[in-house]
């Protein structure tokens, strides 16, 4: 998909372009590397980042400097199959096909097939050096020369290929490290085979149980990575094919029509048990709709006349008609995976590190193997003459670890260790220690209402110290009603409310829509308004049949010189007061109060219990801040604040040491949700904070913060525990496998033995990113 955007960029002459390229070819976080690397040395390149599960990168660009095809060509001529996502691809469809992909799955159950069978054969063949019976032509050293040949020939072929190829532009990869492994083995064996008088041992077995184990791992990884994908493969699956066109006529016949060619304004019709295939609004019947899967919601939603239907959620009974407002890449679903997905792309700080180190592990390695081969070949044998005499765990015959008594040629110790340090060694678990977290806890997320854009914002989210909260929608449940009128120029409370509302209809605040909808509720229509102006944080100025009227606070009016001397004798709003004024002529005053949410006290009590410091930050009047702030038993209260205020303060809690997130909704949050290192809106907020914010409470519970919390704190742990591991795996095996215990404890690692912990490794990863599935599986 390519598509322009704006990328602050100082040297660019040019807006710059996103391009996303679907990239195959990746085993290891070392081809992550190697793949940014390559894309960052074209011309025209601002920035990359690869991810190795999705298999996706996504490159900023000059357009004027760059054909993006040419990255897909340049990745593709270096081992890595590549290929541009077109703008007019689906690219929803094109990310649940890479989910989805039968041949895939296929190849996986094959895999596994052939692992198990190369080592069943192999482990069969030596059951009579383990104190077995002796099995005709399996035992055979014949056999395990074909056997080996064969395992290199055809399911170790690709593995060869790739490695070799990596290795000749210069990128090895996991694949280099195994085909130098086993090729050393297999040729060291063929040749102590051919040339007996040698003394040397043949271990066959060794390739094809090296083999074996890397296709069992790799296996048992992909099984893994599809079911840490599994949430937005579920997202994926909400989204039917088929949408019922209906005339607007009542009795009109349905006819069914791809959901693609659905066009705004259009009535569908949607029956029990079928999927909404468009967001729209409910114009006849009603029934009970199941939203679990976009909004997290539990319980059903009884939807009637005027409510709005998510594309992707289930009809469990009625028969509803719906008017189309959101088509396409318009609609919720749409946009929660295009979210979700562009989430997984984004990689937490913490990632870059380990991506960064995992990019030359391979040559390390390398490195370290040879001066594995160097030093038993020379100085290790002289320093510690008994190890060719003494039995070590690797074998003489069988990869499983019985004790050898024969001695050992130096040549042949050296080149058994080094084999094992190439194989040992996994790339692959530091690789997938952050991107497998991170796309199981987004993944958790989405299936529990929480929209999160980025693997960096759950790290983010996990070092919050401070929240500040706007009133107004977030702690309040945003539905303000109109409690009393006070009348000064306006001759009565119909007629101060039509005006009031005919401005607001100007702007999306939440008290703009309760005095629209209010008088229309009474059956006032809205005058012909002209020139709007909003000012956020202010109030609305409109021209209504040839004058200015003004809508807002008492700043709002004062800043345009209306004349407030009638508010000297008049009693203070005990609510949220909107002024209204003709020219500099104060009309009336309408008080309106907004409930509290029922989950806000309990809520910000719990924050407070976790050592988190809460803050009320609004721009109502202070008596009205003040009661709120005691409900919900906030001590820090800062009320009548701009927008740029607001931002103000952020930057001075930040400047003290705070990471601060800020929860609100409206258009005058959107400066300060910018600013703040952790942006939170909650759905039904404005287009402007939703598109700011960095997580989105789907369910608008403000209790679903706390789950937000706890979801961005596990998995920053999973990350952890999975980087401990890999690094600690690498460190504590890769001396073992070089030989670092075998002088006084005769210990070592075969090949075959070092590669089931290389597999080991990766699956044991992914399956501890995957238990946090079991924490919120509740």
């Amino acid at each position: 998909m390519v598509q322009s955007v704006s990328v602050l960029d100082p040297t660019a002459d040019s807006p710059a372009a996103i391009a996303t390229l679907d990239v195959g070819g990746m085993k290891c976080a070392g081809c992550v590397g190697a793949v940014e690397r390559q894309l960052k040395q074209n011309s025209g390149v601002l920035s990359a980042s690869v991810n190795l599960i999705t298999e996706v990168a996504v490159v900023h660009y000059q357009p004027s400097q760059l054909d993006p095809q040419q990255l897909a060509n340049h990745l593709s001529e270096r081992g890595f199959p590549s290929q541009l996502r077109q703008a007019e691809d689906d690219t929803f469809k094109a990310l649940s096909n890479q989910l989805h992909k039968t041949e895939a799955l296929q190849q996986q159950r094959q895999g596994l097939i052939v692992a198990v069978v190369l080592i069943l054969f192999s482990g069969l063949g030596h059951l009579d050096h383990l104190g077995g019976p002796h099995l005709p032509v399996i035992s055979e050293l014949g056999f395990h020369w074909l056997l080996a040949t064969l395992a290199l020939l055809i399911p170790g072929r690709e593995i060869l290929i790739d490695g070799a190829k990596s290795l000749r532009h210069g990128l090895p990869n996991m694949n280099t490290l195994v085909s130098l492994g086993t090729l050393s083995a297999y040729f060291a064996s063929c040749w102590a085979f051919l040339v007996p008088s040698l003394g040397w041992e043949c271990f066959f077995d060794e390739p094809v149980m090296l083999l074996g184990f890397i296709l069992l791992g790799r296996t048992l990884e992909k099984q893994a990575r599809h079911r840490a994908a599994a949430a937005l493969t579920s997202l994926l699956a909400l989204q039917p094919a088929i949408a019922r066109l209906i005339g607007r006529a009542p009795g009109s016949q349905g006819i069914e029509i791809p959901v693609a060619q659905v066009r705004v304004g259009e009535w569908i019709q949607v029956l029990p048990s079928e999927k909404i295939p468009v967001d729209g609004l409910v114009v006849n019947g009603s029934g009970a709709v199941d939203e679990s899967l976009v909004t997290g919601e539990s319980l059903p939603v009884l939807k009637q006349p005027g409510d709005r239907a998510i594309a992707g959620s289930f009809n469990q009974s009625g028969v509803l008609i719906l008017e189309a407002t959101r088509i396409g890449r318009d609609t919720t679903l749409a946009q929660i995976i295009q979210s979700v997905a562009e989430a997984q792309t984004r990689k937490a700080p913490i990632q870059q590190l380990a991506d960064t180190v995992a990019g030359y592990f391979s040559y390390g390695v390398l490195v370290i193997a040879a001066l594995t081969l160097g030093f038993w070949l020379t100085l290790g044998v002289d320093l510690f003459p008994e190890v060719l005499s003494h039995s070590v765990s690797y074998a003489s015959h069988g990869a499983m670890g019985a004790m050898a008594s024969m001695p050992t040629s130096p040549l042949l110790l050296s080149l058994k260790l080094a084999i094992a340090v190439l194989v040992v060694a996994c790339p692959c678990a530091l690789g997938l220690a952050t991107p497998t977290a991170i796309l199981v806890g987004t993944g958790i997320g989405a299936e529990k209402g929480l929209l999160i854009k980025g693997g960096d914002i759950l790290e983010r989210a996990n070092k919050i110290t401070t929240l500040v909260f706007d009133k107004t929608g977030t702690l309040t449940q945003g539905t303000p009603e109109i409690e009393h009128y006070q009348l000064f120029s306006a001759p009565s409370p119909e007629q101060l409310l039509q005006w009031a509302a005919s401005v607001e209809q100007g702007t999306r605040h939440p008290l703009a829509q309760t005095l629209v909808d209010s008088a229309q509720h009474q059956g006032l229509s809205l005058l012909a308004a002209t020139e709007f102006h909003t000012e956020p944080g202010l109030g609305v100025r409109a021209r209504i049949e040839g004058e200015i009227y003004l809508t807002g606070n008492l700043a709002w009016l004062a800043q345009h010189h209306v004349d407030l001397t009638p508010l000297a004798d008049a009693p203070t709003p005990l609510g949220t007061a909107v002024y209204v004024a003709q020219a500099q002529t104060l009309l009336g005053v309408l008080t309106l109060t907004d409930p509290l949410r029922a989950d806000a006290p309990a809520t910000l009590e719990a924050l407070r219990q976790r050592g988190l410091k809460t803050i009320l930050l609004t721009g109502d009047r202070a008596a009205i801040a003040q009661v709120i702030a005691a409900q919900v038993g906030i001590s820090e209260v800062y009320s009548e604040v701009h927008p740029q205020q607001k931002v103000d303060l952020i930057q001075q809690l930040q400047a003290t040491g705070e990471v601060v997130a800020m929860v609100g909704d409206g258009i005058n949050d959107a400066p300060a949700l910018a600013q703040a290192d952790l942006g939170i809106s909650l759905a039904g907020s404005t287009e402007v904070a939703l598109a700011t914010a960095d997580i989105v409470l789907m369910r608008s519970q403000l209790a679903d913060l706390l789950l937000a919390l706890d979801l961005s704190r596990a998995t920053v742990q999973k990350i952890r525990q999975n980087l401990l591991w890999a690094l600690g795996y690498n460190l504590i095996t890769i001396p073992i496998a070089a030989g670092a215990l075998l002088p006084h404890w005769q210990i070592t690692l075969s090949p075959a033995i070092a590669a089931g912990l290389m597999a080991t490794s990766s699956v044991l990863v992914v399956s501890n990113s995957l238990s946090l599935r079991l924490r919120f599986s509740r």
